[in-house]
């Protein structure tokens, strides 16, 4: 009686959703995956990213991160006609609207457009993602001083500068432009000393692509969107910030995707992947190394320190 139920059921799901195609299963496991996207946006690169996963038997679902904010979920994303599609609610961009992005196949990677609610459509290409190897035995070089203690020798300012150097201490005393290092790195250790002044909010970003945050967090649960976090993908197992008058620490060590974050002296964070690039990335070129950032554009930040060991072949 029971193997006649289960068959009797089977035969209503086909009936009722029937098979999915030959060429819709193939659309649909091409198109699963992690991507690096850039966005046309206005003459310059936004760089983004795309997650396309199965949920079940035929349900794709995935998660978008656009050049700002977060990563946000998309609860189903349609393949039909050899293209994808999927509409997600604003994040941070209210005036915008809700976002549609439309894909297809070009050669093995995606191209299309992403089209906001107010009517502006932007176009897209994207790269699938590296998978960037783990490597165990790690020999790792000389530790150097990304900053002297003096001036801004080795960074930049992304626009108008506000970065100042005072005893020793590197402060951006107000919101303005972020600060980027002039030398680009792939695997590394960092040792990083800072202060976050109450209610600001700031971030390091690793190669320029992953955000760390700094923010004022003290007696809060953990998150991924505060103190310790990388920005909207990993949570750390406990709230290791200090009160904001007190200086704080990070030790980083970023191995490939896999990433370890010591926050005054707690493992926060231990050998976890990180799977894409954060909102506000300088590129989605994965593959390839990068600076370091410091986001000056959310609030007042100070550092003494800002050490690197890079690893070594």
């Amino acid at each position: 009686m029971k193997r006649t139920t289960s068959l009797l059921n089977l035969l209503l799901f086909i009936f009722l959703v029937g098979f999915p195609s030959t060429t819709h299963a193939q659309d649909a496991k091409f198109f699963e995956g992690k991507w690096d996207m850039t966005i046309q946006m206005d003459g310059k690169e936004a760089p983004s990213w795309l997650e396309i996963k199965h949920s079940g038997v035929q349900t794709l679902v995935g998660r978008f991160v656009y050049a700002s904010g977060s990563a946000r979920p998309i609860s189903e994303i349609v393949v039909e006609n050899g293209s994808f599609s999927f509409t997600i609610p604003p994040q941070w961009e209210q005036d915008l609207g809700d976002i549609t992005i439309k894909g297809t196949k070009e050669g093995e990677g995606l191209k299309g457009t992403l089209s906001f609610e107010n009517g502006k459509t932007h176009e897209f290409t994207a790269d699938r993602a590296p998978k960037l190897a783990y490597t165990e035995k790690v020999k790792w070089g000389k530790t150097k001083d990304l900053f002297n203690g003096k001036n801004l020798d080795g960074w930049k300012a992304m626009g108008e500068n506000q970065w100042v150097v005072e005893n020793g201490i590197l402060k951006s005393p107000k919101s303005g432009a972020n600060l980027v290092s002039e030398e680009k790195f792939n695997d590394f250790k960092i040792h990083v000393e800072f202060k976050v002044p109450e209610g600001s909010n700031s971030g390091i970003y690793l190669r320029g692509r992953y955000e760390v945050q700094i923010t004022d967090d003290y007696g809060s649960d953990p998150s991924n969107v505060l103190f310790g976090g990388v920005y909207g993908f990993l949570t750390p197992n406990e709230m290791a910030a200090n009160p904001a008058t007190e200086w704080q620490t990070y030790d980083i060590t970023l191995i490939g995707r896999r990433v370890t974050i010591v926050a005054n002296g707690k493992t926060i964070i231990s050998e976890q992947n990180i799977p894409g690039i954060t909102g506000g990335a300088l590129d989605s070129k994965e593959g390839e190394p990068g600076p370091f950032y410091i986001q000056g554009d959310h609030g007042p930040i100070s550092f003494r320190k800002f050490t690197v060991t890079p690893r070594v072949n």
